[in-house]
C-alpha cells in the first residue's frame, strides 16, 4: 500500500508561513539563529508547532539544524547559488516551453507581473516575482516536473533575496520578464524558453560572479 502523507496541523501551517515569509523577505536574514522559545511566544503557540514547522523549513532547505548551533536560516553563498539555479537552469525553461506549446493560460504570471510593477516594498515585490516564475511553469503538464521546481523555488528565493540586498537589480529583472511573458504570450516557445534561460544564468552570474558556470565545457 502506498503511504499518504499525513496533512500539517494548522497552527504548525501557520508558523511555517509565518517563518518562511520571513525569511524570504529579508526580516530572518541568513545565519541568523531561529530559537524555538522565542518563535512561540511571537506567534502566540507552543513550541511545538514551532519545532515541526523548523524541521519542515530545514527539509525544503530554508534552515539548518546542527547539533550544536541550534536552528539557523540558511547560508547563501556562490555554491549555494550554483546548485540552486543550475536546477532551475535545466528544468524552468523546459517546463515553460511546454507549457507555452500546450496553449496554456499565463494569466497568473500576467497579474505577477503587474504586482510587481507596482510593489512598494520589496518585500512586496519578492512574493510577486515569485509567483511570476511559478505561474509559467505551473501549466507545463507534467505534475512532476512542476513539484520538484516548486522544491526549489524557496531556495532560489532566499539566493536572490541576498542578491538584492547587496545590489538591487529589479528594473533590469522586471524588463527581462515582460520579454519572456511577450514571447510566451505569441506562443514562441523556444524563443520564450531561450529568453527565460538567459534571465536566470545572467542573475546568478551578475550576483555570483564567483560561482562556477554550471554549463561550461570541462578543460
Amino acid at each position: 500500500m502506498t503511504s499518504v502523507p499525513m496533512p500539517i496541523p494548522s497552527r504548525t501551517q501557520f508558523v511555517l508561513e509565518g517563518i518562511k515569509h520571513r525569511i524570504l523577505t529579508g526580516q530572518l536574514t541568513p545565519g541568523q539563529a531561529l530559537v524555538e522559545t522565542e518563535l512561540a511566544a511571537q506567534f502566540g503557540v507552543s513550541k511545538t508547532p514551532v519545532r515541526e514547522a523548523l524541521k519542515t523549513l530545514a527539509g525544503t532547505g530554508l534552515v539548518v539544524m546542527s547539533q550544536y548551533k541550534g536552528v539557523t536560516v540558511r547560508m547563501v553563498d556562490a555554491d549555494m547559488a550554483r546548485e540552486v539555479y543550475d536546477v532551475r537552469l535545466l528544468l524552468e525553461p523546459e517546463a515553460l516551453r511546454r507549457a507555452v506549446r500546450r496553449g496554456a493560460g499565463l494569466e497568473a504570471a500576467r497579474d505577477a507581473l503587474a504586482r510587481s510593477d507596482q510593489a512598494v516594498d520589496t518585500a512586496e515585490r519578492s512574493l510577486a516575482n515569485r509567483e511570476f516564475h511559478r505561474a509559467l511553469y505551473t501549466s507545463c503538464g507534467n505534475p512532476l516536473l512542476g513539484r520538484m521546481l516548486d522544491e526549489v523555488r524557496d531556495q532560489a528565493a532566499l539566493v536572490s533575496a541576498v542578491a538584492w540586498a547587496a545590489n538591487p537589480s529589479w528594473e533590469r529583472e522586471a524588463a527581462e520578464h515582460r520579454e519572456i511573458l511577450r514571447l510566451a504570450l505569441e506562443g514562441d516557445a523556444d524563443g520564450a524558453a531561450a529568453a527565460l534561460h538567459a534571465h536566470i544564468a545572467s542573475f546568478v552570474h551578475r550576483a555570483f560572479p564567483e560561482a562556477e558556470d554550471p554549463e561550461a565545457p570541462a578543460p
